[in-house]
């Protein structure tokens, strides 16, 4: 009696050394990849949906706040540099003795403080006393290693924070991280009012925001690493070192 050979009853994907549980034409493969598949779409639409979510308060935050009538005082004034009216407020808090020293971080190195005076139209003995200028940072994170410096070489611990609003809560961010000790009191300088939800119709608007929202989200990021030492001697140009010049 003549039997079949055996290779014409395996079953297609089943021949001679196939394992036991091995896919029959790639079902119990593709049984695993749906669910992983489904899986990693829905991370990506929850991860969409809380960074949407996360920039409609980030932006709402922003829109809500208000330059201080009243501030009070403290022992010195940093401000930022990215706009006049941020150092124009922040020489009018000095001069109104809000603070006994300023700060103005992050100032073009072919800038001196002749003429940051005379832009800003500041009192030139006002200058000569009681401002000094910072060349070296570049950016935020620069601001926030030289402010340290400056506050740490004049020990003090009560400081005005001044910077445009989009921009107040990642400074606050990178500040804090350098400066634990010192209290700092956010002074938002507003151009442009926004509450109300009228970023929402301002394209000029929702793209100055969105930007910041992403730059404070890897700010965020970075606060699980370890700081730059800022342990280098103060980089600032000192007032009363060129009060005679």
């Amino acid at each position: 009696m003549k039997g079949k050979d055996i290779s014409d009853r395996a079953t297609p994907g089943e021949g001679i050394g196939a394992q036991p549980g091995e896919a029959r034409d790639g079902r119990v493969f593709s049984a695993f990849k749906l669910p992983a598949l489904k899986l990693s779409v829905g991370a990506i639409l929850l991860a969409g949906l809380v960074f949407a979510g996360g920039f409609g308060l980030f932006a709402t935050h922003i829109s809500g706040m208000s330059t201080p009538d009243d501030p009070e005082r403290a022992d010195a004034i940093i401000v930022l540099t990215g706009g006049q009216s941020r150092i124009d407020a922040a020489v009018s808090l000095l001069k109104s003795g809000k603070g006994k020293r300023l700060l103005i971080s992050g100032v073009h190195p072919a800038a001196d403080l002749g003429d940051l005076q005379a832009a800003t139209g500041g009192d030139k003995k006002l200058f000569s006393c009681c401002v000094d200028i910072d060349h070296a940072a570049l950016d935020t994170i620069g601001n926030a290693e030289e402010s340290a410096k400056w506050v740490s070489s004049h020990a003090y611990s009560r400081v005005i924070l001044v910077t445009n609003n989009y921009h107040m809560p990642r400074s606050l961010l990178e500040m804090r991280r350098y400066l634990s000790n010192a209290d700092l009191l956010p002074y938002p300088v507003v151009n442009h009012r926004l509450d109300g939800g009228g970023w929402m119709t301002k394209p000029a608007a929702l793209r100055v925001l969105f930007t910041e929202y992403t730059k404070y989200i890897a700010a965020l990021a970075r606060g699980v690493m370890p700081l730059r030492s800022v342990a280098e001697p103060v980089t600032v140009v000192d007032a009363q070192a060129t009060a005679g010049g």
